[in-house]
């Protein structure tokens, strides 16, 4: 028990510091927003656009590159080209008379052999014997010769309107046959091979076998006259002015090991001569793909972030200098400054926080319904996703930073004069 002594005061006992919990701190930011939720809603909006071109750009660039890959793996990646590196070493082409079987043997190989665009230059195309100089009322203008032998034509996949592809035995006798494609057909006026017609090339007739309608490769051939390989060694000679090519067909996963063994199995004296181009990575294809759309679309998803930081640091500072009364009320109640810089990051940081969950949801339905439109298989990184309402909120902190530092600064008794 204490006792109080004449002649001596009591000491008052020292005031117990102010606190500011954080259930009390996001209390007091909701109440700011929901107080003003046309204000709070436009504020938002800078950083919902932010945070909505992140999570769509990266989503649609990852869909997008997906089905490039799916197109990808469907053609490219069964193909590989042989290219002769020393055109002109030898009376023909480097390739061998039997490529088409040598090729045929490697394992992997589903079909395959060489072709060539025919060294005719501006060739008269004609369906009639009596065209014999180019501009001489030519139907076919336009119309490309090109060599193929009965491996590359296997290895092209056409689709025939109508007609027959040419053989081995054409090919091993040099007969004067030949594959129109569709286009050249359509310019030649030839639509039917009941009547056996015959496209003349510079005079020399050639009796139409087929109509190519499509091809899944060598597009060009649509637009040409396509012969056996061993006519156009006869008639024209070797290649001159595009060195001869060997296309060949695989089966998925073999295009790598067959593109290694192609040179030394067409040309095993010497393989130097022949230079085989696999198909590229389709995962490196994929990347370099993705990285150029993120990396154009990244940048309007940060402009759009930086327009929404601003807005945000705009808002609060407008709200500091209307709640300045407010502001010396709460000091001279026993608010410190940093429960001061505390209230008004809060107030930023839950506005930038539901600008960037608005943003994300926005952004994963776009993605969504843009995959659904295109009958798309959507794919949406975790990565990309779930750190998206965090870049909003890191952008309300960062915009809140200046108007709560501004807003400790304040006097008491400058704040309540006014």
């Amino acid at each position: 028990m204490s006792v109080l002594l004449p002649g001596r005061a009591r000491t008052p006992a020292p005031a117990a510091p102010t606190r500011l919990h954080v259930r009390d701190l996001l209390a007091e930011a909701l109440t700011g927003l929901v107080q003003r939720p046309g204000r709070s809603t436009l504020t938002m909006l800078g950083t919902v656009l932010g945070v909505w071109a992140f999570v769509a750009v990266l989503g649609l660039t990852s869909t997008a590159t997906g089905q490039i890959g799916k197109s990808f793996s469907l053609l490219a990646e069964t193909t590989v080209t042989v290219d002769d590196a020393a055109p002109g070493s030898g009376p023909a082409t480097s390739f061998p008379a039997d490529a088409d079987a040598r090729l045929r043997r490697l394992n992997g190989v589903v079909a395959g052999g060489v072709w060539w665009a025919v060294p005719v230059r501006s060739p008269v195309v004609s369906a009639r014997p009596d065209v014999t100089s180019a501009g001489a009322g030519t139907d076919g203008d336009g119309i490309g010769v090109y060599a193929a032998s009965p491996g590359a034509l296997d290895a092209m996949r056409p689709a025939l309107a109508t007609g027959t592809l040419y053989d081995a035995f054409h090919q091993s006798r040099g007969e004067r046959v030949c594959l129109l494609g569709v286009s050249a057909a359509r310019l030649l006026g030839i639509s039917r091979l009941d009547g056996a017609p015959a496209v003349f090339v510079d005079g020399l007739s050639y009796t139409v076998v087929g109509i190519v309608s499509d091809t899944e490769r060598l597009p060009q051939t649509l637009l040409g006259v396509v012969i056996p390989s061993t006519t156009a060694l006869r008639e024209y000679g070797p290649p001159v002015d595009t060195a001869a090519q060997a296309l060949i067909r695989t089966r998925p996963g073999a295009a790598r090991l067959v593109a290694r063994q192609a040179p030394l199995a067409l040309r095993p004296d010497r393989p130097e001569l022949l230079k085989a181009t696999p198909p590229p990575d389709p995962h490196s294809l994929r990347d370099q793909v993705g990285t150029d759309l993120s990396g154009l679309f990244l940048g309007l998803a940060v402009i759009c972030l930086v327009v929404g930081a601003f807005g945000i640091a705009n808002t609060t500072l407008v709200a500091v200098l209307e709640r300045t009364a407010e502001i010396g009320l709460r000091r001279a109640l026993g608010a410190r400054p940093r429960h001061i810089t505390a209230q008004f990051l809060s107030e930023s940081t839950v506005l930038g926080t539901l600008g960037g969950l608005v943003g994300t949801c926005l952004g994963v339905a776009t993605v969504l319904g843009t995959a659904v439109l295109r009958d798309w298989t959507a794919v949406l990184q975790p990565a990309a996703v779930l750190p998206a309402p965090l870049v909003g909120t890191v952008t309300g902190l960062l915009a809140g930073l200046y108007p709560a530092l501004r807003a400790a600064r304040i006097e008491p008794l400058a704040a309540l004069r006014r």
